[in-house]
């Protein structure tokens, strides 16, 4: 590849030709997606779903690069459910409050490069290339070091905090990929961290019982932080607050130091009333669906709240700035509604214990005569639990794959859902594309249900929900 300034002598020569400059810039906008693809590439060929629970190779890497980790505060966060949702909130609050933020969620639904956002927007492609052409000869050097490479989320770890430095930030949000003491991400030293609630899930890597699973996630607190917790299973509590003693943790405890203590049903939305840290926040519009998005909130603002230092002998913050920050929240595949008439949502809940938070949001917040889900997993979670949750709530399911080459073969997953259907209630597709539209007209097929009072529900897998967004949702 050429340099920069080779890319803009060449730009020159072709004005000069009399190449109009819309074309000139099109032209280059063309060559900057196609080094863009070329990272996406090679970022791939680490192995998108590989696996190595080492941080020493990460630890040179940031400790080459300068250590871009320790250029900024952060939060750290873990859990099984909601934690990108809660990421999102945290960064929200933080952002109303005049700091510049970095966040680091995953995975992506779309591209790579919303992992890494900045000031709540991904960075671009171009950001990324430029961050990524700084670190990987870096990386590759590292990786020389050792018998096995780095893996594709070491790296985009890293890419997003050498990004959060460059920028530079004053508050980075990291969201753990999976569990917590092992993870990539835990080579920060966050002075504020948070769990959302555990449950069962990974079993095969975190261990088989929650406080096994807390165990692991609660290693991301270190000596002296503070630790904002939502409420949890007893077990896991006991492994959480046994680590906390040993390192001199302090920890809020949602049901104690905070709460939600009111939610009503708003339009797009839910009204909050909100036990914070350092006083009650009336009046806050979430424009997200569900009780469990209310926890989410209360975590989000009591982690602000410790981050920016109100607490009980402290005061609140500002109520005004509060709602501000929870009224421009966005969560992309959490219950999100993407059609009407019918009503399409699409919801990334991949456990039983998110698919229980899904399908009570549609009891309490839509009225649907008649809803058919669309169901497509990955071949390692407790696909059984799932369907066990979706049933009282669809009249119909069809099953079907989606992208991921850790997919269950649509076969296995329709004998499943049959278990937990029977067989008149179940249908199979051999694409997501053709799976919708089976499930529109087996949705329509009650010819005394309104159009209006029709739904879809695309759920099952983050992967399941980001192939959905490229069929049904047009971008900007």
């Amino acid at each position: 590849m050429t340099d920069d300034r080779d890319d803009e002598q060449q730009r020159r020569d072709l004005l000069k030709a009399g190449m109009a400059l819309n074309d000139v810039n099109a032209l280059g906008g063309k060559a900057r997606h196609a080094r863009f693809q070329e990272v996406d590439a090679e970022l791939l060929g680490r192995g998108f779903t590989r696996m190595v629970f080492d941080r020493m190779k990460l630890r040179e890497l940031l400790d080459a690069l300068g250590n871009p980790e320790k250029a900024y505060r952060a939060v750290h966060l873990t859990g099984t459910n909601g934690k990108t949702s809660t990421a999102r909130m945290v960064e929200s609050l933080l952002r109303a409050h005049g700091l510049r933020t970095g966040r680091y969620t995953s995975p992506h639904l779309e591209s790579v490069t919303e992992r890494i956002s900045i000031d709540g927007e991904p960075v671009t492609e171009e950001q990324f290339v430029e961050v990524y052409d700084q670190v990987a000869p870096m990386a590759k050097l590292i990786d020389s070091r050792h018998d096995e490479s780095m893996t594709y989320f070491d790296m985009t770890t890293a890419l997003g905090l050498a990004a959060f430095a460059d920028a530079p930030v004053d508050v980075a949000v990291v969201e753990v990929g999976l569990g917590g003491a092992s993870d990539s991400t835990n080579v920060l030293d966050a002075g504020v961290c948070v769990i959302t609630p555990i449950s069962l899930d990974h079993t095969e890597w975190l261990g088989d019982t929650v406080a096994d699973i807390a165990y692991e996630k609660v290693a991301i607190v270190q000596d002296g932080a503070t630790l904002i917790c939502a409420e949890q299973p007893e077990e896991a509590m006991e492994a959480i607050l046994e680590h906390c003693a040993e390192v001199g943790a302090t920890v809020a405890r949602e049901g104690h130091e905070f709460a939600v203590l009111q939610r009503g049903l708003a339009v797009g939305g839910q009204l909050l009333q909100l036990q914070g840290l350092g006083g009650v926040y009336d009046e806050v519009y979430l424009p997200l669906h569900g009780a469990h998005q209310a926890q989410n909130a209360a975590v989000a603002l009591a982690t602000v709240e410790a981050f920016l230092g109100a607490g009980r002998d402290k005061g609140a913050l500002d109520p005004e700035v509060v709602r501000e920050g929870f009224a421009q929240v966005t969560s992309p595949g959490r219950l999100e509604k993407v059609r009407n008439a019918p009503t399409i949502l699409l919801d990334a809940a991949h456990n039983p214990a998110g698919m229980a938070a899904t399908t009570r949001a549609i009891r309490e917040e839509f009225d649907f005569g008649r809803l058919v889900a669309v169901f497509a997993v990955l071949a390692d979670k407790d696909v059984g639990g799932m369907l066990e949750q979706l049933e009282p709530v669809c009249d119909a399911i069809v099953v079907t794959v989606n992208s991921s080459e850790r997919g269950m073969a649509v076969d296995k997953l329709a004998a499943l859902a049959e278990e937990y259907f029977g067989d008149e209630r179940v249908s199979v597709a051999a694409t997501l594309a053709d799976a919708i539209e089976v499930a529109i007209a087996e949705a329509e097929s009650d010819e005394g249900v309104s159009l209006g009072a029709i739904g879809l529900l695309v759920t099952g897998s983050v992967m399941t929900v980001a192939d959905a967004r490229k069929l049904l949702v047009r971008k900007k």
